[in-house]
């Protein structure tokens, strides 16, 4: 009877060495086989919240570390200044309508002007010919009264009568020149400042220049005054604010830190002997730190190419930095492996920096 209860009890023992023994292999070898690390970091987006422009803040309803919408205001610029650039904008628009409108009616003036000055030329011209013409009549009357006075034929007082009108005739012909020859000069003058008024008022309607210039003005202001609400690009938890009612924003630069709620990420700083085992795609199992007992399912997203040289880099005064290693000691790099989460329970949350724990699942690869 005690023998059959000594072979119960190692046989009960046997079994449990036997399956601690089966668990530990079998723990070990799923070490071996799929890639781990517990030098892994929770990491988000970080935007620089950077005003657009300058002035003192005057309403500022965050608080820091505090949770925002997408489109919320974290702080509102004196937007007095923008306004006033708005209104003056708008008012140069309103002018510059009104000069346009000057400068078409005195394009229109000067094309009459034009018109009028071309009738004109007709005018002399027409006039020209006809002094012409009365000249080359009134040259054969004096041609033929020379001859005709020498033979006693005509009166010395018609002869007289023909030579008067002869002269008449040439002075009435260059008169008409003159007057064509100003005519035209007035033309070409008329002409100069059409084109003088047109080059001043553009391209007519929306396509002017200064009516686009005037508007584009317009549409500045108003950005800068939209400029002066600086709202949250994405839904996400304000850091490291500084800035207090009264404090002067100046225009690119940062004022606040807004981290991304919707771009967690965990950086898995793989050894590089484990590297070429892992694959986009492959499944992943992250512990938080923090959340010990709730292990998170993930999927490996990408892996780095490359992480910083420390020896061989320029140190100071740009001599190598050179670090001093144990020549048997042969240390493996970490390169970051980029693990995004598939579903984060509403029990945890996430924050920047934390430490977490990867296992990178390779036996369950397709």
């Amino acid at each position: 009877m005690k023998n059959t209860q000594h072979l119960r009890r190692y046989g009960f023992t046997a079994i449990v060495v036997l399956v601690a023994t089966g668990l530990t292999l079998w723990k070990v070898k799923d070490w071996l086989t799929n890639p781990w690390t517990r030098d892994g970091q929770v990491r988000a987006n970080v935007i620089q919240i950077t005003p657009r422009v300058s002035g003192p803040i005057v309403a500022l309803p965050i608080e820091d570390n505090q949770e925002v919408a997408k489109g919320d205001l974290l702080f509102q610029i004196d937007p007095r200044t923008f306004q006033t650039s708005l209104n003056q904008a708008r008012a140069n628009v309103d002018n510059t309508i009104v000069e346009l409108t000057t400068l078409a009616r005195q394009v229109a003036v000067s094309r009459a002007s034009v018109v009028q000055a071309k009738s004109v030329i007709q005018q002399k011209r027409s006039a020209l010919v006809a002094a012409q013409t009365q000249l080359a009549d009134d040259k054969k009357n004096f041609e033929r009264g020379e001859a005709l006075i020498a033979s006693g034929s005509i009166t010395q007082k018609d002869f007289d009568d023909d030579k008067t009108n002869y002269g008449i005739s040439i002075s009435n012909v260059d008169e008409a020149k003159a007057e064509l020859l100003e005519a035209e000069k007035q033309l070409v003058e008329d002409e100069a400042s059409l084109q003088e008024a047109i080059a001043r008022l553009g391209a007519p309607g929306d396509q002017n220049a200064q009516l686009r210039a005037a508007r584009s003005a317009v549409r500045d202001a108003e950005l800068n005054l939209e400029f002066a609400n600086v709202v949250a690009p994405v839904d996400g938890y304000v850091t490291i604010l500084n800035l207090r009612l009264g404090s002067q924003t100046v225009a690119n630069q940062p004022a606040l830190a807004l981290v991304d709620k919707n771009s967690f990420w965990i950086d898995a700083y793989i050894r590089e002997t484990w590297i070429r085992r892992i694959q986009p795609g492959d499944k992943a199992v992250v512990t938080l730190m923090s959340h010990s007992d709730q292990p998170l399912d993930g999927t490996v997203d990408s892996l780095g190419w490359g992480i910083f040289q420390q020896t061989g880099s320029t140190g100071q005064d740009l001599l190598p930095n050179v670090e001093a290693t144990f020549e048997w000691i042969r240390l493996a790099q970490r390169i970051p492996v980029k693990v995004t989460l598939d579903e984060v329970p509403e029990s945890i949350v996430l924050r920047l920096g934390s430490t977490a724990s990867v296992l990178i699942r390779t036996d369950q690869r397709n």
